[in-house]
């Protein structure tokens, strides 16, 4: 409720102020097409940087969410709030993640974009999506491996669960990864993987559970 309130100041405050409502137009469709030279010009004319639309997206989110390098490299030169998250608590970051955008998500870390925080977080997108690459950039930023998502799934069960068995690799080499962990539901990474019919995740996990001298996890039943 407090965002929704902040995101409704923000636009009628613009609105109201000295740039007009079709500069704020304007400025959201660069950010969104990736025009760097008219959201630069837009910003010197004296539109906020950190301006919103409805939904409560920056025009760092709209940019990033695109994969609009010029126009990423152009808010960040402007100080913007980059962790900055919208009604739906996606990030920027979360968000070029989410889509694949490999060079603006590591632009967006270099910047010092977060990667931990409650919820959802980058780490989990990557997993579920089977972004490799970007899961190894974020473990390399300080991701937290075993963070749950709101469901309790770690990113390995994220992955584990979709099919992804680079990302389950990568996050079996890790020593800190939990192999234990349970979602909300009761279900563990390789029980997770085995019902949506990833039987060879299911036994990598296994194999490591074993290879560490883990026990299986316990089950444990939801009764609704």
């Amino acid at each position: 409720m407090r965002r929704a309130a902040l995101v409704t100041c923000a636009v009628l405050g613009l609105a109201a102020g000295g740039a007009h409502a079709g500069s704020y137009d304007d400025a959201l469709a660069a950010a969104s097409l990736g025009d760097a030279r008219a959201l630069a010009s837009l910003l010197d004319r004296g539109i906020d940087p950190d301006t919103v639309d409805a939904q409560g997206n920056t025009l760092l989110i709209l940019a990033a969410r695109e994969g609009q390098r010029g126009a990423v490299d152009t808010l960040l030169a402007r100080r913007v709030r980059i962790d900055y998250r919208n009604l739906a608590g996606d990030s920027a970051l979360m968000l070029a993640v989410l889509r694949g955008h490999d060079d603006v998500a590591r632009a967006l870390l270099k910047a010092g974009a977060k990667v931990n925080h409650e919820g959802w977080a980058p780490l989990h997108y990557a997993a579920f999506e089977g972004r490799e690459a970007l899961v190894d950039a974020l473990v390399a930023a300080g991701a937290e491996v075993n963070a749950p998502a709101p469901n309790q799934a770690t990113a390995l069960a994220l992955a584990a669960r979709n099919g992804h068995i680079g990302v389950v690799r990568r996050l079996l080499a890790l020593p800190q990864t939990e192999l234990n962990a349970l979602t909300d539901t009761g279900l563990s990474a390789d029980v997770w993987a085995e019902r949506q019919g990833n039987t060879d995740i299911a036994a990598l996990i296994r194999a490591e559970r074993q290879r560490r001298g883990l026990p299986a996890p316990a089950l444990r039943l939801r009764i609704e």
